[in-house]
């Protein structure tokens, strides 16, 4: 397939081209990325010389700038993976979430249907059902209940991407993904957060009592969910990717410290942030029937090589961890 992939520079953005030009998943793939605080070029710098690949600097935002890309490239589907990400940061600062998760998502949305493009994969999450009680587990019928302004953001391009499928018969498909960890995550996100916090021996803040329950998806496994629905899925259809690996938030923080052999006293308890969700769960039943999805590493396999990966690149870390990220901490943490 001929790709676009909005994003590409991010965490799961630049996994999932890593992935498909390693499995020859495309023949061609554009990568449009801002470059904003949490966009590296360094994630992708292993494919830039792959000639099936092209990097563009812009914003999803810039509808001239679509327009002529799609002209030009002939896509055969858009993966978007292009947003707002961090829960925090909405809740600092919400304008952005709506301006790049929803007013985004309809400019890439009109460009894909001018252009008749045979598919749009729409990359969600979780976090739309809001907090899910025991002992149930979300599934796609599930009704939306985002509890912050990142994942109403990510509600709302939902709804408009799957009206576009209704109204316009544009191929929109939409998966919602659990937490997702690995190499490259931006260490404001809770393990590369508490892994890099750990080896400087720095407090790990805590929200609350610890006992929020995330389900951990790594990001290749995520990935090849992500391909398994553009090659299998049903247009207007909804996937959940999970996991399946749910744990609270203290489990893990305590497993990277025993891992590193650091002292449990380094977990610092903060005030818990404001509509904080409790639990988030969900079921992969549907993704695994229509694609034969199956997550393939093991929590603690992927959890352990993720540390390995940060143990190998404090430059990295210490380079993301610099200027605009400080400035972020201190506003996020400092009151707490």
């Amino acid at each position: 397939m001929r790709l676009l992939v909005t994003g590409g520079a991010g965490f799961i953005g630049s996994a999932f081209i890593r992935l498909a030009l390693r499995e020859d998943w495309a023949s061609r793939l554009v990568n449009l990325d801002k470059l904003t605080y949490a966009g590296n070029l360094e994630n992708i710098a292993s494919v830039e010389a792959d000639p099936r690949y092209r990097f563009v600097h812009g914003d999803i935002l810039d509808a001239p700038l679509l327009g002529s890309l799609f002209g030009e490239e002939k896509f055969d589907a858009v993966v978007h993976f292009a947003a707002e990400s961090h829960v925090d940061r909405s809740i600092l600062g919400p304008a952005a979430f709506v301006e790049t998760n929803v007013r985004g998502t309809f400019q890439l949305l009109e460009a894909a249907r001018a252009a008749r493009t045979a598919r749009f994969l729409l990359v969600s999450t979780d976090e739309v059902y809001g907090s899910i009680p025991e002992p149930h587990d979300a599934d796609e019928t599930d009704p939306l209940n985002p509890s912050s302004p990142y994942s109403a953001s990510k509600a709302g391009a939902d709804l408009l991407a799957l009206s576009y499928f209704t109204t316009f018969g544009t191929p929109v498909l939409v998966t919602r993904a659990s937490n997702n960890y690995g190499p490259f995550q931006f260490p404001e996100k809770l393990i590369p957060l508490m892994i890099s916090n750990a080896l400087e021996d720095r407090p790990l803040p805590i929200y609350g009592d610890g006992l929020q329950v995330r389900d951990w998806l790594h990001a290749d496994d995520h990935c090849r969910a992500l391909n398994a629905v553009l090659l299998h899925g049903s247009p207007g259809e909804i996937y959940n990717v999970g996991g399946s690996r749910a744990l609270p938030n203290r489990e893990v923080v305590e497993l990277i410290l025993d891992t590193l052999g650091k002292p449990r006293s380094l977990m610092t308890p903060v005030t818990d942030r404001p509509g904080h969700d409790r639990r988030y769960a969900i079921t992969t039943e549907k993704l695994q029937k229509s694609t034969g999805w199956q997550a393939q590493i093991p929590f603690e396999q992927g959890l352990r090589d993720t540390i390995n990966w940060y143990r190998a690149n404090t430059e990295w870390t210490a380079r993301v961890k610099s200027g605009e990220y400080r400035s972020y901490y201190e506003r996020n943490y400092s009151e707490r």
